[in-house]
């Protein structure tokens, strides 16, 4: 039989003699890892979306996008405005939590106008009759630095005049 090369020996390096609580901490860190690989797959950290709705005389506003999502994941956000009376010039007012960390891959369909509300991304849709709907999609991919809490509140506007405001948070996981 062979001896042990130069710089090892036997009872340390293979019997890992005085070593032996460094097969739990092996464990341990494996399970953890296991833990958080199953829990992605519960989609604790997913992309799942959640609608999110507010009503006005005027018109009601549903948006519908994951309020958890991972860095680099690809997702489209639907905002569904229904009129119940005539908006002669609507707007949909997004906070910067839309666009800040983000790339945009998208609009459908191509907003009238893009404008800055101090500093909020305003998309122009023009006259939408009293009865009738607008879906629009916006499409996004998280960049990886964009991890924490944002707001993603949405304005709905008609001209200047604000509607209603549907409030949400997402939360972004590394």
């Amino acid at each position: 039989m062979a001896s042990a090369p130069d710089g090892l020996t036997l009872k340390r390096h293979r019997d890992m003699e005085g070593r032996h609580w460094w097969v739990y901490v092996r464990r341990v860190l494996l399970s953890l890892l296991g833990a958080v690989l199953v829990l992605g797959l519960l989609n604790v950290f997913g992309q799942r979306p959640k609608s999110s709705t507010a009503n006005a005389p005027a018109a009601s506003l549903k948006v519908y996008a994951p309020v958890h999502a991972r860095s680099g994941v690809v997702y489209a956000a639907r905002f569904h405005i229904t009129a119940h009376r005539d908006l002669k010039d609507a707007f949909l007012v997004l906070d910067p939590g839309w666009a800040e960390g983000y790339t945009v891959n998208g609009l459908a369909p191509q907003p009238l106008t893009e404008a800055d509300r101090n500093g909020r991304i305003a998309y122009g849709f023009g006259h939408i009759p009293a009865g009738q709907s607008l879906i629009f999609f916006l499409s996004l991919q998280v960049n990886p630095t964009n991890v924490g809490r944002h707001s993603q509140n949405v304005e709905l506007d008609d001209g200047e005049t604000p509607i209603l405001t549907v409030h949400r948070k997402v939360t972004i996981f590394p």
